[in-house]
């Protein structure tokens, strides 16, 4: 037998679409090869809202980061104590690419959410967050900024239903929110985490 042989594989034997929304959940109905060689039925649900991108500016000059503040329905749902039960997080700017590439969708959500036209932009992650249920893959993107770049309030798409605070705190501030539980987004922690361990 070879080592092939020994591993495990998954082959979809049929799949259901149980609601097609705002985004499609989908029942797959799988067979499992696993190590020790037995063929194993399964049932998976993955819940396809397609990929985003996230950013997280920083002015270096005065050590500041961008961050926005908006309300979250399942954090509302299922707040940690003393913290979310109003339902609002505090997040780094990010949005779905719908039919954009990764760098031009992440730049019309910092125009839009924060009201900052960027410069150069860098990718640093390409990941998944809840790769349990949920198919999105989401791309981290750091970027420099300074005050002159600001080009209107920001605040998001009323129209989209978005009504965001945009918040300049000190980098400090915002890793010692993370500390705190203030800051419990994990693309946030990763973006700040980043930062702090690139500071140069």
């Amino acid at each position: 037998m070879s080592d092939a042989d020994d591993k495990p594989g998954v082959r979809i034997l049929g799949e259901e679409i149980l609601s097609d929304n705002w985004a499609r959940l989908t029942r797959y109905t799988i067979e499992v090869k696993r190590r020790d060689g037995v063929l194993e039925k399964q049932l998976r649900q993955v819940y396809d809202r397609g990929n985003g991108a996230a950013i997280l500016p920083i002015d270096r000059a005065r050590g500041a980061v961008l961050l926005v503040r908006q309300f979250r329905m399942p954090v509302m749902i299922n707040p940690r104590p003393g913290h979310d039960e109003n339902g609002m997080l505090i997040e780094v700017c990010a949005g779905l690419l719908d039919e954009n590439d990764p760098e031009t969708a992440i730049r019309k959500e910092a125009e839009e959410e924060l009201g900052y036209r960027l410069g150069a932009i860098r990718q640093v992650f390409d990941t998944f967050m809840s790769p349990g249920s949920v198919s999105e893959r989401l791309m981290l993107f750091v970027a420099d900024y300074a005050p002159e770049d600001r080009i209107s309030a920001g605040g998001g798409e009323a129209s989209e239903g978005e009504d965001i605070d945009v918040l300049e705190i000190p980098l400090s501030e915002a890793l010692a929110m993370i500390d705190s539980g203030a800051i419990a987004d994990a693309k946030t922690i990763m973006l700040l985490q980043y930062l702090k361990l690139n500071a140069a």
